[in-house]
């Protein structure tokens, strides 16, 4: 899936340690359809090679206000007339300040002074904890931070190139590449709250086993992450999932909520249903949990061949957020069939008040469970359907949401 196809990036690099880590960023913003260009500062250019990074980018690197090679006279001008949004990372202490103070003296600060208040401009800090501490440092933030069409990525804690452990790392290559693509989705969802259910869940039968279900969360996920980009606050009540939240796992809008069981996840989600807009329940809820569950672990006998279990009846998230929805409320469910699917998601769409369900079949291949695509329908409550081929579930997500 090619989220950035056709757009311009334009990736600025200042003298920074954390500047090796930019040529993988280079590749995977190609790889995903990205057109990449490069600015630096002279300094960059002692971490990371200008030949590394024309050989990635595919065109020639802007270092130099008045190198004889340069492809304009006014450069600093051109790159941001091309590009469609820009990231510097990373973006130091000295850079900050520059940029907060409105001081251009180079190739890359000449070209951050064009580009803000034309494009959206990310910015990725990197720097030691002292200086990251420095009331400059902060007050340059705080600054950049208050600009329109300027995003400040918060640094990240953990152990830096000096030696010590705080807060100063430049945020991952994943979180970085998300921020891209969000810059460049449109804000159709900006104040809207949503509700999500993800992955599966755990109904123990004892301390050591649990009944579950093959359910991974890549879909639910893919929808928390397409909420992020449009603009939405993302309360993501996920069951123990083995997909990844790569990319916004330190998300500000993002709310996790883990739960195991079927009744932790009915908790939360009606504690959340107030306050939100939408909820999307794509989790694959229990119907049933053990009646009881056993102190120590359940052994057999000599001579044993059976077990038997009881079982009793799980809260329906569905139906109780159908019950309780307001006029002002859209609910979207999820249903996986084998058998009479149309039918079956037709069913559950009306009984339980929802507006919209995505109706997915296992015997599509590439589709349901485990699968990095789905192959969906999607029935709403006004009897329209649509019927979306097979597709990376991030793509699911952004038709969905549409």
């Amino acid at each position: 899936m090619a989220c950035l196809q056709g757009k311009h990036v334009l990736v600025g690099i200042s003298g920074g340690i954390a500047a090796y880590k930019i040529p993988e960023l280079l590749r995977l913003l190609v790889k995903q359809g990205a057109e990449v260009r490069v600015t630096t500062t002279a300094n960059a250019l002692h971490f990371v090679t200008e030949l590394t990074l024309r050989t990635l980018s595919g065109h020639e690197v802007y270092s130099d206000v008045f190198a004889a090679v340069n492809a304009h006279s006014t450069e600093h001008i051109s790159l941001p007339d091309w590009a469609d949004v820009m990231l510097v990372a990373p973006a130091t202490e000295n850079v900050l300040c520059k940029m907060a103070a409105g001081i251009a003296d180079d190739a890359l600060t000449t070209t951050i002074a064009a580009s803000v208040a034309r494009i959206p401009v990310i910015v990725a800090p990197a720097m030691n904890d002292k200086m990251y501490d420095n009331p400059a440092t902060q007050n340059a933030l705080r600054t950049l931070s208050s600009w329109d069409g300027v995003t400040v990525l918060d640094c990240a804690e953990g152990f830096l190139a000096c030696g010590t452990t705080g807060k100063g790392r430049m945020q991952e290559i994943d979180v970085l590449l998300e921020a891209v693509i969000a810059a460049l989705t449109p804000k159709t969802m900006l104040g809207k709250h949503v509700l999500l259910t993800a992955g599966p869940t755990r109904e123990p039968l004892d301390p050591v086993r649990y009944l579950s279900n093959y359910s991974t969360g890549k879909m639910g996920y893919a929808l928390a992450r397409e909420c992020l980009r449009r603009g939405a606050e993302v309360t993501l009540v996920s069951g123990p999932c083995t997909a990844s939240l790569e990319g916004i796992t330190t998300h500000p809008r993002l709310h996790f909520v883990p739960v195991q069981t079927a009744a932790e996840m009915y908790q939360a989600a009606m504690d959340a249903w107030h306050v939100a807009d939408c909820a999307i329940l794509s989790a694959a809820v229990a119907d049933f949990t053990p009646l009881e569950v056993a102190e120590q672990k359940r052994k057999k006998v000599a001579g044993q061949t059976t077990m038997a279990l009881q079982f009793t009846l799980t809260h329906d998230i569905a139906a109780e957020l159908g019950r309780t929805k307001r006029p002002n409320q859209q609910l979207i469910g999820f249903a996986l069939e084998t058998e009479h699917e149309q039918d079956n998601a037709l069913k559950k769409l009306r009984a339980k008040n929802l507006d919209m369900i995505v109706l997915n079949s296992l015997r599509d291949a590439g589709a349901g469970f485990g699968c990095d695509t789905n192959k969906v329908t999607l029935l709403r409550a006004d009897g329209s359907r649509t019927d979306l081929p097979l597709m990376d579930k991030q793509e699911v997500a952004a038709a969905i949401l549409t």
